[in-house]
């Protein structure tokens, strides 16, 4: 059987459809949430649902039993992660679990990020593990992007610089979660993952303009003023503080992949940065 986790989120769901458009049947996949009854169209279509929490570990045994691969999506809940990463890591040893696929960040032993330091935390704990395992180092995701303020204020805030992003869509990264859990030969690999063209928040802003036919600049701005600036439109202040860093490291190259790995798993060009805006704005 199959497990994902945080199966009722975007990429959770996302994953079950790719597994399922891959021919899985859906009586061997289990949708592992914390709420069942947000699940309630994924047991419509036979696949399994059952209730468990990363903070709970007690739900951990009972919801791996007879799973042989599992995806380990990284928590949302940026406080004590790593921790809540661990119980599903040790359950997975209890449970016997072959195969450990975990959604980790862009070269996250190396990166800058200060995001990247839980995910480097929870691969030492998989390595440490003795499971078979997969490292699923995403890029970031082509829908962090909202082109519909940009288009409506003429203006794209950031503090990226000219750096370059290797975006992609969800879409594409759940088709290689699938990829790694449903074929042979991905043990103990890591996957730098990224879109095939990567762009700066210049190049986005000059996109968003071109579909909407509205001018819009990108405003480039220190990480300080950009934390400043998302405070004040309503952005708690560890998220601004987390978007404010990314960018800057996204200035660095922190979040640019030449790797091809994205493409290669899913046997397609990635999602293109015209592809994402219009999906966005429709």
């Amino acid at each position: 059987m199959i497990a994902i986790t945080g199966a009722t989120g975007h990429l959770g769901r996302l994953t079950i459809q790719a597994l399922l458009q891959r021919g899985v049947s859906p009586d061997t996949l289990v949708a592992l949430v914390r709420d069942p009854a947000r699940a309630a169209d994924l047991a419509a279509q036979g696949v399994t649902v059952r209730q468990a929490d990363y903070t709970q570990p007690h739900t951990l045994d009972a919801a791996l039993q007879g799973v042989d691969r599992l995806l380990l999506i990284s928590s949302s809940d940026m406080n004590g992660r790593v921790d809540q990463h661990r119980n599903v890591v040790d359950a997975a040893v209890r449970a016997g679990v072959k195969l450990l696929a975990y959604t980790s960040l862009l070269r996250a032993d190396t990166s800058g990020l200060g995001l990247a330091q839980d995910h480097r935390a929870t691969e030492a704990l998989i390595r440490a593990s003795g499971l078979p395992f997969v490292l699923l180092r995403n890029s970031w995701y082509l829908e962090n992007y909202n082109p519909a303020p940009a288009a409506q204020h003429g203006m794209l805030a950031g503090a990226a610089g000219e750096g370059r992003v290797s975006a992609a869509s969800r879409a594409d990264y759940a088709e290689a979660a699938a990829a790694v859990l449903t074929e042979p030969g991905h043990e103990n690999a890591v996957y730098e993952l990224g879109g095939d063209h990567a762009f700066t928040l210049s190049d986005l802003a000059a996109e968003i303009q071109a579909q909407t036919g509205r001018p819009v600049t990108y405003q480039n701005m220190t990480p300080d003023a950009y934390a400043d600036m998302l405070r004040g439109v309503g952005l708690p202040a560890p998220v601004a503080d987390m978007l404010a860093d990314s960018d800057a490291h996204l200035a660095q190259g922190d979040l640019y992949t030449e790797s091809g790995d994205l493409r290669r798993l899913i046997g397609r060009p990635t999602t293109t940065l015209s592809e994402g805006v219009r999906a966005a704005l429709n």
